[in-house]
């Protein structure tokens, strides 16, 4: 396996595990009261947003020609990064 699909795969690791942090946040959005609700649901559409994006990067991984790679690499750690960041805020909200 080479470095690069070594880095891929842990990528893509990374993402489904946010996926499912989404899907959490999800299932207690359908809990909330209603005034709670719509704040979760932003949430969600947020997180949703951000998890597509990074996904998109590290999809253009896959086919990318060493010459691209490390750039395609930063954005998705960029990517990444940020819909860490939003879900490690976001969670913590009640």
């Amino acid at each position: 396996m080479s470095k690069q699909e070594a880095y891929r795969e842990k990528a893509e690791a990374q993402l489904r595990e946010w996926k499912a942090d989404i899907e959490k946040l999800m299932a207690k959005a359908d809990q909330a009261k209603a005034e709670g609700k719509i704040e979760f649901y932003k949430r969600a559409e947020s997180f949703n947003a951000k998890y597509e994006a990074a996904r998109k990067k590290s999809e253009e991984l896959k086919g990318a020609a060493d010459d691209r790679w490390a750039d395609l690499k930063a954005l998705v750690e960029v990517s990444t990064a940020e819909l860490k960041e939003a879900l490690n805020n976001g969670m913590s909200k009640p």
